[in-house]
């Protein structure tokens, strides 16, 4: 049985990272990398919004990019926050559109938006990370 790795994030803060091809199937294994970690720190309150998030900005990576991988982490900083990263070698910047009200795509990244308390991009000389910040509340 695969398990993700547990790295060491921040300052010894708990983490789970994976890479994987960039292929439409790494959206289901994201959701399962983000799912596991946060029912091992009991918070499977964030679960609906965290795997919309990732799953939503792994599909952007396999969509828009030419990438051959896709990189996927979860960290807990802190016991208030959860950050998602998501990497890939693209150096295009993901940008929230207007979709066309009978188009079905193109509403991914409204999604994050409305999920995340916080995001962000990341463009470096080798690629980009986008990183969501997820509040832990009693509500989830």
């Amino acid at each position: 049985m695969n398990k993700p790795a547990t790295c060491s994030h921040g300052i010894g803060a708990p983490g789970y990272s994976e890479t994987w091809p960039c292929e439409p199937q790494s959206a289901g294994r994201a959701r399962a990398l983000v799912g596991t970690a946060l029912s091992v720190w009991g918070l499977k309150c964030l679960a609906d919004r965290a795997t919309l998030v990732v799953s939503e900005l792994v599909t952007n990576s396999v969509l828009h990019t030419r990438c051959r991988l896709v990189r996927v982490g979860i960290v807990r900083p802190d016991k208030e926050l959860v950050c998602i990263t998501v990497s890939d070698r693209s150096t295009v910047r993901p940008a929230i559109r207007t979709p066309d009200e009978e188009w079905e795509a193109g509403r991914g990244l409204m999604l994050v938006e409305a999920m995340a308390d916080r995001w962000e991009v990341d463009v470096r000389r080798w690629g980009k990370i986008v990183r969501v910040d997820l509040r832990v509340t009693a509500e989830g």
